[in-house]
């Protein structure tokens, strides 16, 4: 999903109240182009997501407005480790991965522009310990924001503009899996950001996609920095997925939530339960929704009639934990070379940084 800008000449118009009235109708315009391909898409998904056996949804389908929101309170919560030990890692080496990610000789010219490209922000409320160091080595910055949610890159704007107004922002409503990420070209160097654990929930093929397709947008010497959640203990991943306050089910059960509410389905929400479960094989947790009883689904904006039976499932989302081995496997095979890596002092997680070409 792109977002689509119309510009309209209004220096004819006389009036502020004109020229504001335009303004609104060109907004109101990209909204409903917006509303439009976001229908499109997801009836794309769910026509082949839930017509397929084992049935299953993509992930990017869980962030709506609410399940943006759902998620940020997932981030605060004691048992999701990850959030706050990326954090960690970014408050002690922001300065360090920032100067590794472009050459030396620009590092000295603080007039070489710097541009942070991230994939996913979300709310960007860690990205601005890495634009506070772009901003000790370079007077330009830009920063461009790229989430499928246009809510939540309203409020990673507002939240970088507040703290840092120095910093260029270039937002995107975009979906970059479906619609691969197109940057207009930079004279300066590029670090692009995919932190957060988001990597981990696409399967290695899918993974390898998104940063082939990254890599396409980048110059040689430009850097992508990777964050990835670590291989650990059982029941230390599945409580970070199967929370006690039950806000993970609850953003689980949303994307049902969004059917009805975008598609004109009929889906109960109290008939099916949230699942997390350790896939070991395959180095992953996955998430579920389980139908609690039999029962039919109708999906009217996408044509379909669904019968499920008690105990199928919808596989919902993937999260893969990585290795060092797995980590440079997959950088390696789409043209990345490791410049540097930053781990909490358990090992529970990685910030890799690596350049292209």
């Amino acid at each position: 999903m792109a977002t689509y800008v119309q510009t309209v000449d209004i220096g004819h118009f006389a009036t502020a109240e004109e020229r504001e009235a335009l303004t609104r109708e060109a907004l109101t315009r990209q909204a409903l182009t917006r509303q439009a391909l976001t229908r499109e898409a997801l009836t794309r998904e769910v026509r082949r997501g839930l017509s397929a056996r084992p049935r299953s949804l993509s992930p990017w389908m869980f962030y709506d407005a609410e399940g943006s929101r759902l998620f940020e309170r997932i981030t605060t919560l004691p048992e999701y480790y990850p959030t706050r030990t990326e954090r960690a890692i970014l408050a002690g080496h922001a300065d360090a991965i920032v100067a590794r990610s472009h050459n030396a000789a620009l590092h000295r010219d603080r007039s070489s522009p710097l541009r942070l490209v991230e994939l996913g922000a979300g709310t960007a409320s860690k990205t601005c310990m890495l634009l506070e160091a772009a901003l000790r080595v370079s007077d330009d910055v830009a920063y461009v924001p790229v989430d499928v949610c246009p809510d939540a890159l309203e409020l990673a704007c507002q939240n970088v503009a507040c703290a840092l107004p120095e910093v260029r922002m270039q937002p995107i409503v975009r979906n970059y899996v479906t619609h691969p990420l197109q940057l207009d070209p930079f004279d300066g160097t590029t670090l692009a950001l995919y932190i957060g654990t988001s990597i981990g929930n696409f399967t290695p093929e899918e993974a390898r996609l998104i940063l082939r397709n990254l890599g396409s947008q980048l110059q040689i010497g430009d850097a992508l920095l990777l964050g990835t959640d670590m291989v650990k203990d059982e029941p230390t991943l599945l409580a970070a997925y199967d929370d006690r306050e039950q806000i993970t089910a609850a953003f689980n059960l949303n994307i049902l939530h969004r059917l009805n509410r975008e598609l004109g389905a009929n889906f109960d929400a109290a008939c099916f339960r949230h699942r997390a479960l350790w896939n070991s094989v395959e180095s992953r947790i996955e998430m579920h929704l389980e139908s609690a009883q039999e029962q039919r689904i109708s999906i009217e904006h996408a044509d379909l009639d669904l019968h499920f039976l008690q105990g199928e499932t919808i596989h919902t989302e993937n999260s893969y934990k990585f290795t060092d081995k797995s980590i440079r496997a997959l950088l390696g095979d789409v043209g990345f070379e490791i410049r540097g890596a930053w781990k909490d002092c358990r090992g529970w997680y990685t910030l890799t940084l690596a350049c292209f070409g």
